[in-house]
């Protein structure tokens, strides 16, 4: 479950200068049940790295297909995949089903490795009076931040793809994000860094957002109050739950949410971040 799974599809590139900035998406992606219309989405943004969650691989639901390496097959890019679950019920009976993280890139991705949080919820785990059928959706796991350096050639970002808890409490995903953001203490002196994904958390109110403040981030999304990232469904209320942040010498710019994208339960988040020393 901690291995990291790697594929190398982009083409080769022949730049002798680093770019100066770097187009990104970050999305969940719905595991990838309208897989043809999510990549359609991500091949007309043209971005050089993808932050994506709820991916599926080799599960009934997604046609059991490896959904990132689908992906990159058809935008020429490298991934990483991490897994979040084993989903129990989306499975055959040789080849188990998987959920998770995958950070895509044009460029070259290096030192992948998974934060599995300390803190987590038990409502997934399984119970012996419930049967093994999908709408139990009963997993082995956790929630995870998939870390990846990515190599825009002289230029070097630290991505950190995160999914916080959707069930319990507000304080168990600030434990998850604080969590991540201790990991990336270290790290910080050495290189820029990206911190995006479903935090299932409005980190615009007072206590999250105080602790990315302290721990050195600041928003990348830059867009007026409120933004919504989730549409509103018969029993669903819109959200504030997708967000990027970013430290370093990185200018987060011409940040959108396309909320007319209906591919997903979730809008994208499109970026540029520009490289200050570039």
């Amino acid at each position: 479950m901690n291995d990291v799974l790697t594929g190398d599809f982009a083409l080769p590139k022949w730049d002798f200068w680093s770019p100066d900035a770097i187009r990104v998406v970050n999305w969940n992606i719905d595991r990838g049940m309208r897989l043809q219309e999510v990549t359609d989405f991500l091949e007309s943004q043209k971005a050089d790295l993808l932050i994506l969650q709820e991916v599926d691989l080799n599960a009934r639901r997604t046609g059991y297909v490896n959904v990132a390496e689908q992906i990159v097959r058809k935008l020429r890019m490298n991934y990483v995949f991490g897994r979040e679950f084993e989903e129990l019920t989306q499975g055959r009976r040789t080849s188990p089903a998987y959920h998770g993280q995958a950070t895509l890139s044009r460029w070259r991705l290096r030192n992948p490795r998974l934060i599995r949080f300390r803190r987590q919820s038990d409502f997934w785990r399984p119970r012996w009076f419930l049967p093994r059928t999908p709408p139990f959706q009963e997993r082995i796991g956790g929630r995870i931040a998939l870390v990846t350096d990515v190599q825009v050639q002289r230029q070097r970002l630290a991505a950190y793809n995160l999914h916080l808890e959707s069930r319990g409490t507000d304080d168990l995903r600030i434990a998850q994000l604080q969590e991540a953001l201790g990991d990336s203490t270290a790290r910080r002196t050495e290189l820029p860094i990206l911190l995006a994904g479903d935090l299932n958390l409005d980190v615009s109110r007072a206590l999250p957002a105080s602790t990315l403040q302290l721990a050195g981030f600041r928003s990348a999304v830059g867009l007026p109050s409120p933004h919504t990232t989730t549409p509103r469904g018969i029993f669903r209320h819109r959200h504030r739950v997708d967000w990027a942040y970013v430290s370093g010498s990185v200018e987060p710019l011409q940040a959108r949410v396309h909320n007319t994208v209906d591919a997903s339960d979730h809008y994208p988040i499109s970026l540029v971040l520009r490289f200050r020393d570039a």
